[in-house]
């Protein structure tokens, strides 16, 4: 297993996951990217396709913790895929299982601190498609960040506050339906609804 691999790692996750995570990207044949920041996702996963191998990419600005869990979320996808490729749901039960089970050599590695470990061993009991998705976890995983300038998110806005998203739209909070709230791009009047936890900039009205 090439050290120059686990030293590039151990920049993203936590140093003492970074062998494992090597060893997985040599034993299923990986492509695994560090990419740029997207704004609906923090990685994806993508199955052998057109002579290609299993691809997995992960979002470079996030904290350790983030990062690595969110990788082990993706190689759950792979795995599962190995074993019944499309016969099951992407989130379904199988990919929930495998997901547990590749999560555990990390508590056993004890690389998360304690206030986020109680989260996951939480969130593992029924883990959602995203971890982003999970507003404990998410909030925990934030916890980590190291960004000096604040965080704003949709669910920290007032109601008929303005606010810029994805490469300059702008929105209008309207109010909250379920679990996520109702928006309206202010150029096209149509309605979005968004995650509570959506990182944002925040506009003043003007006078």
């Amino acid at each position: 297993m090439p050290d120059s691999k686990i030293k590039i790692l151990s920049k993203y996750i936590p140093e003492a996951a970074a062998p494992l995570i090597a060893k997985w990207i040599d034993d299923y044949k990986c492509d695994f990217k560090i990419s740029k920041t997207r704004s609906t996702k923090f990685g994806d996963y993508t199955p052998p396709q057109k002579g290609n191998g299993h691809k997995i990419s992960v979002n470079y600005n996030l904290n350790v913790y983030a990062f690595l869990v969110t990788t082990v979320h993706e190689f759950a996808h792979l795995y599962t895929w190995n074993q019944h490729q499309r016969k099951v749901l992407p989130h379904g039960a199988e990919w929930k299982c495998n997901f547990k089970k590749m999560m555990q050599p990390f508590f056993e590695l004890d690389v998360f601190p304690p206030d986020l470990k109680k989260v996951l061993v939480n969130y593992l009991q029924n883990p959602a498609a995203s971890s982003c998705s999970d507003i404990s976890l998410f909030k925990a995983l934030s916890q980590h960040n190291l960004n000096s300038h604040p965080v704003f998110t949709v669910e920290s806005l007032p109601v008929n506050s303005l606010f810029e998203f994805n490469q300059g739209r702008v929105f209008k909070k309207i109010k909250i339906i379920r679990k996520r709230y109702k928006c309206i791009e202010v150029k096209t009047g149509l309605v979005y609804l968004f995650s509570p936890l959506a990182e944002i900039t925040p506009l003043k009205i003007k006078e």
